[in-house]
């Protein structure tokens, strides 16, 4: 069952959509982080809780719109925004639904963005699997997302349009935020254990090497797969991502 609703708290309006099956209490909630221009209605998220619906009882997939993003009412995409969304997401779980545990599984940005909050704040998660993470969010955006004319502009200091489904605006200040908060320079060694990270071999947003590395220096779980692009648009490559997530998180 899908449901879709919004979350009204601290000024923000979050909106989300739920995959559950109104026959069980929910006892466990999965949330999805899209990435950088994705939305709710992420088909790798479909995916997913389809999965999940299928062969756990009283398992929840939680996804919401971050800042800017797919029907998201913001228009200026700020990072703190971000991280408000999570920890306002996170809290409506736990009032809300109470399940006995959160875990996470984000791709891309939304990586990005559960490795930055968990550096900020308590923990929230039982585990955290992530697909291709962009570590080097900074570098990802400026070097390949965005053209180089755009890049020009933004040092000039003008907005620009990037983006694939949705244009998120973009400014210098989003640029330095990023910059700043370099997930590459932090310590993970201290969540190692409840993380496991899958990257593409033929990932061409966010380079292989650079979340192996990152991988091996914090000494968290690095699974390699063959031949998959950042999306793993191959269903045999996806199939296998969905097949470790689950073991990982051990339902």
């Amino acid at each position: 069952m899908e449901k879709y609703f919004e979350i009204n708290k601290n000024n923000q309006n979050i909106r989300c959509k739920l995959y559950y099956d109104k026959k069980h209490t929910i006892e466990k909630v999965v949330l999805f982080g899209h990435g950088f221009a994705g939305h709710k209605d992420n088909s790798a998220a479909q995916k997913f809780a389809d999965r999940v619906l299928t062969k756990y009882k009283g398992i929840a997939v939680l996804i919401y719109n971050l800042p800017c993003h797919g029907d998201d009412v913001k228009k200026k995409m700020v990072l703190q925004d971000c991280m408000t969304y999570i920890e306002t997401v996170i809290d409506y779980i736990r009032s809300e639904l109470q399940p006995e545990e959160i875990y996470s599984y984000a791709t891309s940005f939304g990586g990005y963005l559960v490795l930055k909050y968990i550096s900020e704040h308590e923990n929230p998660f039982a585990k955290i699997a992530l697909r291709c993470p962009a570590v080097n969010m900074a570098e990802v955006l400026t070097k390949t997302i965005m053209k180089n004319d755009e890049l020009e502009l933004i040092l000039k200091g003008k907005k620009v349009q990037v983006g694939f489904d949705r244009k998120i605006e973009i400014n210098q200040q989003f640029l330095t935020d990023l910059e700043e908060s370099d997930i590459q320079k932090i310590d993970y060694l201290d969540f190692a254990d409840d993380i496991m990270i899958l990257h593409g071999t033929k990932d061409e947003i966010v380079p292989f090497d650079v979340g192996k590395t990152f991988a091996d220096n914090n000494l968290i779980e690095f699974i390699p797969v063959e031949n998959a692009d950042h999306r793993f648009q191959n269903p045999a490559c996806m199939e296998l991502a969905t097949k470790r997530v689950l073991e990982f998180f051990d339902f």
